[in-house]
């Protein structure tokens, strides 16, 4: 398998996923520069076994909420792809296929789709948001449930070193939690997966898969719905809803993973809380945050347009992905009130014309 995930054509395939709609930055350029040489460099480096990851950059983003972002360097970002392209397929095949998160042909809109079928079927929900989770990732736990399906030494190794270059980047973002049998040394157990990186994702759905078995074989939730560490149960009564949140607390303490206190049972008919919007029976509503949040996007850009900073093109591509995005709810006036309230700017002209 690393033979495999090593060679030509994978690396290759690797370099150009990792490029994809990022060619006109500086570190993708420099390296499809020298494209040939990089990546025979690379793959001598990973043969060898010489291949070290480079540091992250980090920055915090606001939207949805805080989070700090931990870019790896480029040549690491195509390793990431060469290993996923090699071992999504394996674990692919386990995934439950009411998991959207970062599937091929899954996604936000799909879970949107099955929260509502649900809502319909059945009049109460538990929904549930899992407490710091990237922070929380256990190395430890990550590399067994890995090494259940990966027998290749060379793939378990350059997983090693994935998990080791991420140890710690957000440590300053988790608050520690002892769970039951800790001693003193818990706190310095590695974990933490850099919430950017292309495995970073995979894994995240590696990680949560015995909870989902958990959830579906043995509560025997027929509705389950997940999308990364946001999930939801439907049942048909509360009284079963908060047996089965007490019996979640305690199998999530196998992963050292906790829920957020707010997590309750609740009608669906208040309107369940999922991916940015408010889900009814019957209905889609956007947050009201999310609305908030893209008209002052859409103000700024239109300035940075009037003041020659961005393209048209670049205006044009933003709006109509957001528009395409928000579609998906009862969102007409919305789109109506934000798109129409504004006009587009003329250019204004520089003081050297």
């Amino acid at each position: 398998m690393f033979d495999e995930l090593t060679s030509w054509p994978n690396l290759l395939l690797a370099y150009q996923k990792a490029a994809r709609g990022k060619r006109g930055q500086p570190n993708v350029a420099a390296f499809e520069y020298r494209l040939e040489e990089n990546l025979w460099r690379l793959q001598d480096e990973l043969r060898d076994r010489q291949y070290r990851p480079g540091a992250y950059v980090s920055f915090h983003i606001h939207e949805p909420k805080r989070r700090l972002i931990s870019a790896a360097p480029f040549r690491d970002r195509v390793v990431h792809h060469a290993l996923c392209n090699l071992i999504e397929p394996v674990f692919e095949r386990a995934f439950i296929p009411d998991s959207y998160a970062n599937r091929v042909g899954k996604g936000t809109h799909r879970a949107l789709d099955r929260c509502q079928e649900f809502c319909r079927r059945y009049p109460y929900v538990l929904p549930g948001d899992l407490r710091q989770f990237f922070p929380s990732v256990d190395h430890a736990i990550l590399r067994q449930i890995l090494a259940h399906r990966i027998a290749d030494a060379g793939v378990l190794w350059l997983i090693d070193l994935i998990l080791q270059s991420g140890a710690g980047v957000l440590a300053h973002e988790y608050d520690m939690v002892y769970f039951p049998g800790d001693d003193l040394f818990a706190v310095n157990r590695p974990r933490g997966l850099p919430i950017g990186n292309l495995t970073s994702q995979f894994w995240a759905n590696v990680y949560l898969t015995p909870f989902d078995y958990f959830v579906k074989r043995e509560l025997q939730c027929p509705a389950y719905v997940r999308y990364v560490d946001d999930f939801l149960l439907f049942a048909q009564d509360k009284q079963t809803l908060w047996a089965w949140r007490e019996a979640i607390e305690t199998r999530l303490e196998r992963l050292r993973l906790t829920m957020h206190a707010g997590s309750h049972p609740r009608p669906v008919a208040g309107g369940v809380s999922f991916l940015g919007f408010i889900v009814f029976p019957q209905r889609r509503r956007l947050k009201r945050r999310k609305g908030v949040y893209f008209q002052r996007k859409f103000r700024r850009l239109l300035n940075q347009y009037a003041d020659g900073q961005i393209e048209m093109s670049q205006l044009d591509a933003s709006v109509r992905g957001w528009v395409n995005h928000v579609r998906y709810g009862n969102t007409l006036g919305l789109r109506k009130a934000i798109l129409t309230r504004r006009t587009i700017p003329a250019v204004k002209k520089s003081r050297h014309e």
